[in-house]
């Protein structure tokens, strides 16, 4: 499989920076995989006005947040009011948004976005980007500056950050990544008060 999926951050972007760092990556095509495409402070990335400004520069723009959204309306997600990844996962949504990811890479120049702007403090990395790596996609994630970073190489620093070896007699690799993404998912992941209500505002506590 030799498609490049990008992701992207919006952060706090004006719409002329956001697209001219997809024009430089050549992306023309954005899945939205916020679980709620709508922001109390960034309003130029609300679904209806974001989707209008790509498609004036040419980008064609899908919404996947039901599918792979970084919450869920399902209370059963959640475990002591923090969503967990594995079960978002498990869903047949979830399977469903893949798909039709891997799909359209095959057309487009796609990008994944989604609200943070470091890629390992958001789920379109450690759960969207870490499933399609798994089936063999690759995956770069581009940064604020313009600069990309191979997913492998986010890995690495996730590793880092939380100070597992490499090598290790008694776990693999796949093994010690793992445990590396489950340690940033409790820092990061979506958490609520009452996970059957909250999911219409973007710009909660975690994650989107």
């Amino acid at each position: 499989m030799d498609s490049v999926i990008y992701t992207i951050g919006h952060s706090i972007h004006s719409i002329e920076a956001f697209i001219g760092l997809l024009k430089a990556a050549g992306v023309n095509a954005v899945a939205d995989v916020r679980s709620t495409p709508y922001s109390r402070y960034q309003p130029q990335f609300n679904k209806e006005v974001l989707s209008g400004s790509l498609g004036q520069a040419g980008i064609e723009y899908v919404f996947l947040g039901d599918e792979l959204g970084g919450r869920s309306p399902d209370k059963n997600d959640f475990e002591n009011g923090r969503v967990v990844y594995q079960r978002l996962k498990q869903r047949p949504e979830f399977d469903l948004g893949i798909e039709r990811i891997i799909l359209g890479s095959q057309k487009y120049e796609l990008a994944l976005l989604c609200t943070e702007k470091e890629p390992l403090e958001c789920h379109r990395t450690l759960l969207v980007s870490q499933a399609l790596a798994e089936k063999g996609v690759l995956i770069t994630h581009i940064h604020g500056d313009a600069s990309l970073e191979m997913h492998d190489a986010a890995i690495q620093r996730l590793l880092k950050m939380h100070k597992i070896e490499e090598e290790d007699l008694f776990r693999s690799y796949e093994d010690q990544v793992s445990d590396a993404i489950l340690r940033q998912e409790r820092k990061i992941a979506y958490t609520s008060k009452n996970p059957d209500t909250d999911r219409n505002v973007e710009d909660s506590q975690g994650a989107a």
